[in-house]
């Protein structure tokens, strides 16, 4: 459970006003005047009665919730979810395998919805034609009245490094390994993910903490839960190069950008996850003068998700400022269909979508940061309610929950608007999408 803490906080140094209470006693009459024998008398000994009694005196019971209900039937629930995960340890085959049912679901759905499905490397010639060549190499030419490109992106390697590709894989390669990667090397940079799937993980970082988690202060709780189970992080290091030694071993040599030392270490496997690149080189968008973004590669949109070229659309994680999400892109997909077919004009809303990394503790969020919200509102507008908690789960195992907190921020005065929610801890992902219906 977690009791809510109100009031203006720093990471660290967090004063909270946590409960202010007038403890009532059996012998005392504050306010009866002698009418009463007790200010408050409570009847029932379970979890209600006594989060209502205590605020005056500890009694020693419990209740249904405590001794038969709630509290041992989730801890019994979570043994038997436990047990039945003994079952399920070969999951990476079971994972390969889900996949390719996946794709062959996806051919079957598109037959039932009388799609044509062509296997080709399409690039476009004008605003209205595509061609489209096969493995073989033979081309075919397909016009149409709208182009729709959803390519989305591909990992990318950092090609300026000896022996990265080379020696390296990346996210695309991790899902579809033989066996375990064992002792693992993993640089992240930018927009990033880690991996905690693995044997032993090595992460280093070129900045002070992983972008990808948008907050500094969840950044720390996550990558102090992944360092006391035995994740080693290397900061504000970059990688040099990577060399495969006689034993197969992969050696890596990085650099300290704070102290200009070099190290090294070998590693049974080095995977790189610093960023995704859209693919749309090859698509010959440039010789119809379809404005991207130089620097990201991606493409301009505007909010109906039209190109600068007219017939064109893009969306997805090529999509210029668009959050590279699965169901973000499949609901935009659906919506530009309809307009496009004339049967709406409803345009996709990209504001407060929910968020979730998939770290080992994980961490979602809906709505603005408190930096944010600071910037948009004034420091002196906003209300910050935050709390550490501890999971049921983490009881009977005895793990460190120091790490499992949740903040909201809200609007203060008025209605106490809520502007965005941060959660670490077990399933962040189902709880934020629950809240996230809220800010819509």
């Amino acid at each position: 459970m977690a009791a809510f803490c109100r009031g203006r906080h720093r990471w660290k140094k967090i004063n909270c006003l946590h409960i202010f209470s007038r403890k009532l006693t059996g012998k005392v009459r504050l306010f009866s005047l002698g009418k009463y024998d007790y200010d408050m008398l409570v009847i029932g000994g379970g979890s209600g009665g006594l989060a209502c009694s205590k605020e005056g005196t500890k009694w020693g019971l419990g209740g249904t919730c405590v001794n038969v209900g709630c509290i041992p039937k989730k801890l019994m629930h979570q043994a038997a979810l436990l047990g039945t995960a003994v079952k399920d340890l070969n999951y990476s085959v079971a994972v390969q395998n889900h996949v390719k049912s996946l794709n062959w679901g996806h051919r079957v759905q598109l037959q039932d919805k009388k799609v044509k499905y062509m296997n080709l490397k399409g690039s476009l010639v004008d605003e209205h034609t595509v061609r489209g060549l096969n493995k073989a190499g033979k081309e075919t030419i397909l016009t149409a009245k709208n182009i729709v490109i959803a390519t989305g992106g591909r990992p990318k390697y950092p090609t300026n490094i000896p022996g990265a590709v080379e020696h390296g894989i990346t996210s695309d390669d991790i899902f579809w390994l033989k066996k375990s990667p064992g002792k693992t090397y993993c640089s992240l940079n930018k927009l990033l993910h880690i991996l905690g799937v693995v044997v032993e993980i090595f992460v280093m970082f070129e900045f002070g903490c992983p972008p990808f988690l948008f907050v500094q202060q969840m950044a720390g709780l996550v990558t102090d839960y992944m360092e006391a189970y035995g994740t080693r992080f290397a900061w504000k290091s970059v990688p040099n190069r990577v060399d495969k030694l006689p034993s197969g071993a992969l050696q890596v040599t990085w650099t300290n950008t704070q102290t200009g030392g070099e190290h090294k270490d070998t590693f049974d496997c080095v995977l790189w996850a610093v960023g995704r690149a859209p693919e749309t080189k090859a698509l010959g968008l440039d010789k119809l003068g379809i404005q991207l973004n130089k620097e990201t590669g991606k493409i301009i949109v505007g909010a109906d998700e039209s190109a600068s070229v007219p017939n064109i659309y893009a969306f997805g994680d090529i999509g210029e400022g668009r959050p590279e999400l699965t169901p973000t892109a499949i609901k935009a997909g659906k919506l530009l269909a309809r307009r496009l077919a004339g049967q709406s004009a409803e345009l996709m809303n990209y504001d407060n979508v929910p968020t979730t990394v998939f770290t080992p503790l994980e961490y979602s969020c809906v709505g603005l940061s408190e930096e944010e919200a600071e910037k948009r509102h004034g420091k002196d507008r906003i209300e910050v309610y935050h709390a550490f908690y501890k999971p049921l789960e983490f009881t009977v195992a005895e793990r460190d929950a120091s790490q499992c907190y949740i903040k909201v921020v809200c609007e203060r005065g008025g209605n106490g608007k809520i502007l965005g929610l941060h959660f670490t801890g077990p399933n962040a992902g189902e709880v934020a999408q629950g809240f996230a219906m809220s800010f819509q």
